[in-house]
């Protein structure tokens, strides 16, 4: 019995080849599905999981998002004329390439969205463009692609110098009337006097001072110092003592404080999230050693979730957390906001309930359960400051006089990477040098045991650790007291690279996100107006095959936007209207079909007789035509601009879907209809169909 319906599943009849096509298209469809709707799954299976108690665990889906091109997201273009006047003839165009690639480096390791990076000549003169979709601050765009630190590892020099008297008297006398200027502004400011005016004469920040040192809206992460300073202070209060650093003297002034909107959502406050975790790393994670494979380590995590509760969490912590140092802070995270923590991780434990521990999460760290101890909005505070400066050691003789060159540089990086330190949990970037710059690195260890080596960045050191042992390996470690985002960034630039050539601004230009926006919804509605147009002509001319047609294009646009984030493809509004346009395309390969179908049942033949022939015969129009299509927009793609490229290319895609989907998914669909049913009710095709016994 099993062997004869294992034979007519590997054997199928003609009926069963239209339902195994069927089928294949019902799975296709739900891939497209997921596809395109990703995060609005993931939520359901989130959403399922809590409520069944992890009863029920559904796997998540890769969330793909759309690339939109500048003119729907906003952001900023810039040109570039790109110097390779000390290049030689024969390396000018290999010059050309290196900084494409480099620039095009860059700006991928900031996560922008699809950056269009090319290089042509324009009256004899090499010009870089730079599209940046989503960047709309013109200053951010421009470090991003124009800064590349300079990473140095210098030792100690011999017989470094100390100040001399004659220095350490300037010095002294230099931040004694610092200090006396600084109370002098302190008792002013106590006496009645004008904060903003203060600033406008006294205060030592050139960025602030112009404008009554007013810093503008700040929070806790990207001003963590100032704010703590006044996030106690009522608003109009200004500083009742100086507030002192090795920088300098400062005095706050709270002008205002309000609650954080949320970026993505105008409705909704900005929430910060206080929470712990427990992590449970597996093989296959870097710097993982607890042996585990991924099963074991979920296996593992899945018992502890069974006993965990907010009381005990933190002794769980202590017990069994592989995170490094995170058995020392009891998994404590303190005070976060979405951004600072991977997505998986900020996806579970935003919407979480305050006081529950999470189902499991997975992200690239491994297994994590979430106690989300507490939430509050986040608060912005706008404010001003004065600022009055010391003067430092540095600021005589400078960092570099007392170290000297080694041969290692940023040019022997290969690559940097931020980890956390296994003591205390703070951020670090970590180091790994090519073959050259290892050898060169232990080197620079060996001669200096028990002596400083210091790391410059950019001129100023950022590190001086104590070399303990020659290190082999060619990896070391940068810990200058970052952020979590501080030292991201530093990673990011170092791994950026330096360009082969220079290259100098000569053309800026911003595209507001509003107008993007504003672009993307019109299109948005015309598209599905002519969509909504189409089908009801289709199914109130063409009957039940226009309504199976309807169907198709359905099945049509759900693959072709599946098809258009994975391949990637940016979308632009010039893309926007080819992939419209390639449904009039579709519809028109329906409508030639219809139309034979029409006349095969006029002829006499029998439905399912006029159906396979109405494809046949309407399939060399199909292809000529959508043939045609393809070489045009393939010329387009070859020779044209990049505007033009994104409807080409668009244009391109649809055309071959769609050729698929009206041979394919309509005449699969017409053939699972039954021939004698749909006879009975010639109706539905909106004709008579001739019976035998007419044409005797």
């Amino acid at each position: 019995m099993s062997d004869n319906i294992i034979t007519k599943l590997l054997n199928p009849s003609e009926k069963g080849k239209v339902w195994w096509l069927f089928t294949l298209i019902m799975v296709f469809l739900v891939f497209f599905i997921l596809v395109d709707a990703g995060s609005y799954y993931n939520k359901g299976v989130d959403y399922l999981a809590i409520k069944t108690g992890d009863v029920v665990k559904l796997p998540h889906v890769k969330e793909v998002p759309f690339r939109l091109g500048l003119d729907l997201q906003g952001g900023t273009h810039l040109v570039y004329h790109v110097d390779t006047s000390q290049v030689p003839e024969k390396d000018k165009a290999s010059a050309l390439e290196g900084v494409r690639d480099v620039i095009e480096r860059r700006v991928n390791v900031f996560g922008v969205s699809e950056p269009l990076v090319q290089t042509s000549n324009s009256g004899g003169e090499n010009r870089l463009v730079v599209e940046l979709a989503g960047i709309s601050d013109v200053n951010e765009a421009i470090n991003m692609i124009g800064e590349t630190p300079l990473l140095e590892f210098k030792e100690q020099a011999e017989g470094a110098r100390t100040l001399t008297e004659e220095e350490q008297k300037k010095l002294d006398d230099y931040n004694k009337k610092a200090k006396e200027k600084a109370e002098d502004v302190l008792g002013k400011l106590l006496s009645g006097g004008d904060f903003s005016a203060l600033a406008k004469e006294y205060s030592e920040d050139t960025n602030t001072k112009d404008n009554g040192g007013d810093l503008g809206w700040i929070d806790e992460s990207s001003h963590p110092y100032e704010v703590e300073a006044i996030k106690d202070f009522k608003i109009g209060e200004s500083s009742k003592d100086l507030v002192i650093n090795d920088q300098g003297y400062f005095l706050f002034k709270l002008d205002d404080k309000r609650e954080k909107a949320n970026p993505f959502n105008e409705n909704e406050k900005e929430k910060e999230v206080k929470a712990s975790h427990l992590l449970i790393c597996f093989d296959g994670i870097d710097g993982c050693t607890n042996g585990l494979s991924k099963e074991e380590a979920y296996a593992k995590i899945k018992e502890i979730k069974a006993k965990a509760s907010p009381k005990n969490f933190a002794s769980l912590v202590e017990k069994y957390t592989t995170e490094p140092g995170g058995a020392e802070r009891k998994g404590e995270l303190g005070w976060f906001s979405k951004g600072k923590m991977v997505k998986p991780f900020e996806d579970t434990v935003f919407p979480q309930k305050v006081g529950t521990i999470s189902y499991i999460v997975e992200t690239k760290f491994g297994y994590h359960l979430i106690y989300k101890e507490d939430e509050r909005v986040q608060n912005e505070y706008k404010v001003s400051r004065i600022f009055i400066a010391k003067m430092s050691k540095k600021d005589i003789i400078g960092d570099s006089k007392d170290w000297k060159n080694t041969e290692l540089t940023g040019k022997n990086l290969k690559r940097a990477s931020v980890q956390f330190n296994p003591n205390d949990g703070t951020p670090e970037v970590a180091l790994e040098f090519d073959s050259e710059g290892a050898d060169m690195f232990a080197k620079i260890t060996e001669r200096n045991v028990g002596k400083p080596v210091a790391i410059f960045l950019d001129g100023t050191v950022i590190s001086r650790p104590t070399v303990n042992e020659k290190i082999m390996g060619g990896r070391a470690v940068i810990n200058g007291s970052f952020s979590v985002e501080e030292a991201k960034t530093l990673a990011q630039r170092l791994n950026a690279g330096a360009l082969p050539v220079p290259i100098n601004l000569i053309s800026q230009q911003t595209v507001g996100a509003s107008l993007g926006k504003s672009s993307l919804l019109i299109s948005l509605k015309a598209g599905l107006l002519g969509l909504a147009l189409v089908a009801l002509f289709m199914i109130l001319y063409y009957r039940l095959p226009g309504f199976v047609a309807v169907l198709s294009l359905g099945i049509y646009g759900v693959a072709i936007l599946a098809i258009f984030k994975l391949v990637p493809v940016t979308l632009s509004l010039s893309g926007l209207a080819g992939f419209i346009l390639s449904i009039g395309m579709a519809v028109d390969a329906n409508v030639l079909i219809f139309e034979r179908l029409k006349e095969e049942v006029r002829d006499g033949r029998p439905l399912s007789v006029a159906i396979e022939n109405s494809f046949e015969r309407a399939w060399p129009s199909i292809r000529d035509g959508n043939v045609s299509t393809i070489i045009t927009s393939l010329i387009l793609l070859w020779f044209s601009t990049s505007i033009v490229k994104g409807f080409a290319l668009t244009l391109l895609i649809g055309i071959l879907v769609s050729m698929i989907s009206a041979i394919y998914i309509t005449r699969n669909f017409l053939r699972i209809i039954n021939g004698e049913w749909l006879e009975k009710r010639s109706w539905l095709l909106g004709l008579k169909i001739k019976k035998q016994s007419d044409n005797n």
